[in-house]
């Protein structure tokens, strides 16, 4: 965790010394305080969960907007659900800018991981963009936790059960796929069947 903190702090470093670059003088947006992008950048609010996201999917919540920060290879090879497709590099060409900062949407960030993610997040703070957000644990997590949920052990606690019984749901939901008789019983998630898509392995 601490090499990771070390890499990400090296990452802010040279976003915020080099990230501005790419944009005019007439075009620049009004940048926050680096301290207090520091201070932002700490807090775990930032991250938004797999659970939350899917969750917000499945009831078709319209404030949620997500941003897959890949190359549009990886972006057609297999994405999220709603998913608009904004390569990193292409980040603050002027009409993608226009997609942040729009009053009551909660932007979330998506690569494989949650390093890309939270360069962009990073970046975009920076410019003073609120309602922005990244997935942890990226696509990766989402594959393991809602595309292949493991069931807890029978001596897990109650609340691992609810969020495996939610999981199950949720894979359903996104893979129409079925589930086990011994999970049928459990699930509590409002059900509503979509075309199944491939899938592509990766961990959290």
């Amino acid at each position: 965790m601490m090499n990771r903190n070390y890499i990400f702090l090296t990452i802010l470093m040279l976003v915020l010394a080099a990230g501005t670059l790419f944009l005019t003088m007439d075009d620049e947006p009004k940048q926050i305080d680096p301290e207090i992008l520091l201070q932002e950048m700490i807090q775990p609010t930032r991250y938004v969960s797999t659970d939350q996201v899917a969750k917000m999917l499945i009831q078709a919540d319209p404030s949620l907007m997500l941003v897959d920060v890949r190359s549009a290879d990886e972006y057609e090879e297999f994405s999220l659900p709603r998913s608009i497709n904004i390569p990193l590099e292409n980040l603050l060409d002027k009409e993608n800018l226009s997609y942040f900062g729009v009053p009551g949407t909660k932007v979330v960030f998506v690569s494989n991981d949650d390093i890309k993610a939270d360069q962009t997040w990073v970046l975009v703070k920076r410019l003073g963009f609120n309602g922005t957000y990244v997935l942890k644990g990226g696509i990766n997590c989402w594959m393991q936790t809602i595309i292949d949920p493991q069931r807890p052990s029978d001596d897990a606690p109650s609340a691992d059960f609810k969020t495996y019984t939610f999981r199950k749901g949720a894979q359903m939901y996104f893979t129409g796929g079925g589930i086990d008789d011994s999970d049928a019983s459990k699930v509590d998630v409002q059900i509503r069947r979509r075309e199944k898509t491939n899938v592509a392995a990766g961990g959290c």
